[in-house]
């Protein structure tokens, strides 16, 4: 963990060497962000809710995935941009090195512009919180950082798939965007608004809903199920396979150079 912090401190240092390009680059996600936010308020300016669910229930839907997504974007850019490692060999020099392999690949790159977006998301959060009319407890409490967390570790999982893709092929990597990018257009409204057939998918094979919708449900009060509550920790056994599937590919891995 100090190496990573180290190599944060060096990212941000390395940023910060070209302030005017800093400065425009993180004003012009504020933007970007704000866009996502307004088609939602617009939207609602003409619909009361969509099934069920109000503006600021899905304002803070939106919030956590986000949030989730932003963070890693900040905190977890390397994994992102794996295919940069391979594409260049560098990833060749972290195998020689007696230091965990995610570590490295983490300390590898980061993106401070995106926290931007990172605050953003919260800012939204509070204002949605502050506008929902919720029964708070012990529950409640734990539920939403439960969210946060689970929002976090689902797209650090898929960043960590997309990697092990790289093993395969670095060619039409467009395909992990419909997961990331695209999941995240898609889960940022409560995934029970969509057909059935998507909601299989995003909760039994990417499992978006338990995130921010069944968890939802029990927090803003549209279910008084407490295992909705708690479902956010089954993204945790999420990761699992996503760390595994990645180590394999490292086991199959021959080098740039072979």
């Amino acid at each position: 963990m100090k190496i990573y912090l180290k190599a944060l401190s060096l990212h941000l240092k390395s940023e910060l060497e070209y302030r005017s390009s800093f400065i425009i680059s993180f004003l012009s996600q504020i933007l970007v962000f704000f866009s996502y936010y307004f088609i939602i308020i617009a939207m609602f300016s003409k619909f009361s809710n969509i099934k069920g669910f109000s503006m600021y229930e899905v304002l803070l839907c939106f919030s956590i995935i986000q949030f989730g997504f932003a963070f890693n974007e900040v905190f977890a850019r390397g994994i992102d941009k794996f295919d940069d490692l391979i594409v260049q060999g560098n990833f060749d020099r972290l195998l020689l090195r007696p230091k965990n392999i995610i570590i490295q690949v983490l300390c590898s790159q980061s993106d401070f512009v995106k926290l931007s977006r990172l605050i953003q998301a919260l800012i939204v959060m509070v204002i949605a919180l502050i506008n929902l009319n919720i029964n708070w407890n012990i529950y409640r409490v734990f539920c939403l950082i439960f969210m946060i967390i689970s929002g976090i570790v689902i797209f650090f999982g898929i960043f960590i798939l997309a990697a092990s893709y790289c093993f395969i092929t670095v060619q039409g990597l467009e395909v992990r965007n419909v997961f990331t990018d695209g999941g995240k257009q898609m889960a940022q409204y409560p995934i029970g608004v969509f057909k059935k057939g998507f909601v299989y998918f995003f909760t039994f094979i990417i499992p978006y809903a338990f995130v921010n919708y069944y968890p939802l449900l029990y927090f803003v009060g549209k279910s008084n199920n407490i295992i909705f509550g708690f479902s956010p920790l089954i993204v945790l056994l999420y990761l699992v396979p996503c760390i595994v599937v990645f180590y394999l590919g490292i086991r199959h891995y021959n080098s740039v150079g072979s």
